[in-house]
């Protein structure tokens, strides 16, 4: 969405962008795009930490500190930049260090960069520190602050910046992009936790499809819930290998719909379906991964449904069929028209023709043993 804006913005020659900012932080991958377009743009751009109450925390910092003019509404905060994983928690271990000392060096090169407070920058990574807009006014981190949006185009005014000359914004006219439909939905099913969701949901709903043809109910829900699940991954680090892993867990567990393995296919769908979770978000310096605890009961639930369902399959399968001309064979009837040898019984609610090998009276209780033609080969029951 904002690389979106920031492209148009240059494509019309625009004076300047605004960019309204209110955010606890993202993914370090999305962080790292945006920071790169506002570098690349070809216009100013001013970050606005705004309405009171807002702020700009973790991956806001560094989107504030990129900008040619960083500015704050009275009662926002910036600040709390350290890096934690997608869960909320703490990297642990030799990978936090790897991940702190690669974002410090990070925000130290935007800031210098835009002749911003570095020391300050290093320690609102390493030590979490944040502070409130007069503070960041104070310390150089935001070079505003201002009441609203025509407050902070009066402030820039006249303002010179660096590489692009002086902003001329006398009688120039606000355009506003909003958010489209598309981005309003990316934005709520981009959260790794529920793209995971609706992606068991989709092989779920698809598997149960295959399973009981003519369902359509759960075919359909599950085509939508895959679709909406590629949607989301377009806006996350997906490890591929992860994403085939569960692909082919899938693939599994419909062949043991198809085949007798004896439950080697659902163990083997259910190994692949368990590590490719695993890997599904898991990326260098990110620390992003699922939640454990949407993990473990997803993993549990699908796991458990496929083998539910497989069962059940394979139950049928072997059950006597209960219609059509094999489902007779064994049933008992009456015979209506006595056997010489030809004749006719009321077998399973109907009149067939019969014929047998020895003479059976009328009345007489008879056992299908073969059908052949649409001709039922009865013998008498002892």
């Amino acid at each position: 969405y904002l690389k979106q804006g920031i492209r148009k913005a240059s494509e019309s020659q625009a004076l300047c962008i605004i960019i309204e900012l209110d955010t606890p932080g993202g993914l370090a991958e999305a962080m790292r795009e945006i920071v790169m377009a506002v570098f690349a743009s070809r216009v100013p751009v001013v970050v606005y930490v705004t309405p009171s109450g807002a702020r700009a925390a973790s991956a806001g910092v560094m989107i504030t500190l990129a900008a040619d003019i960083a500015a704050m509404s009275p009662g926002t905060n910036i600040g709390a930049a350290h890096p934690v994983g997608a869960s909320g928690k703490d990297i642990q271990g030799a990978m936090s260090d790897k991940v702190v000392n690669d974002m410090v060096a990070y925000v130290k090169s935007i800031a210098e960069k835009r002749g911003r407070n570095a020391d300050w920058a290093e320690k609102a990574v390493r030590k979490s520190i944040s502070a409130t807009e007069t503070e960041a006014l104070k310390e150089k981190i935001i070079d505003i602050v201002a009441e609203d949006i025509d407050d902070l185009i009066r402030q820039i005014n006249g303002r010179e910046v660096k590489g692009m000359g002086i902003l001329k914004l006398d009688g120039a006219e606000k355009k506003i992009l909003k958010e489209g439909l598309r981005t309003k939905v990316l934005k709520t099913i981009s959260d790794p936790n529920i793209a995971y969701i609706l992606m068991m949901i989709g092989l779920a709903g698809l598997y149960f499809e295959l399973a009981n043809p003519g369902a359509v109910f759960p075919g359909v829900i599950g085509g939508i819930s895959l679709i909406l699940a590629f949607f989301a991954f377009q806006a996350l680090p997906v490890n591929y290998a992860g994403l085939i892993l569960i692909i082919l867990s899938a693939i599994f567990f419909i062949m043991e719909l198809k085949i007798t393995s004896y439950g080697l296919l659902s163990i083997a769908g259910i190994t692949s379906l368990l590590l490719g979770s695993l890997m599904l978000f898991e990326i260098n310096n990110s620390g992003l991964n699922l939640s454990w605890r949407v993990f473990f009961p997803t993993v549990i639930l699908v796991s458990g449904f496929f083998a539910v369902v497989a069962s059940l399959v394979f139950k049928s399968h072997r059950l006597k069929p209960r219609t059509g001309a094999i489902g007779l064979v064994g049933e008992i009837g009456v015979v209506r028209k006595k056997m010489m040898p030809e004749g006719k019984v009321y077998v399973h609610g109907e009149l067939w023709n019969a014929v047998s090998r020895d003479s059976i009276e009328e009345g007489a209780k008879v056992r299908v043993v073969n059908v052949n033609n649409l001709v039922l080969e009865v013998e008498p029951v002892e």
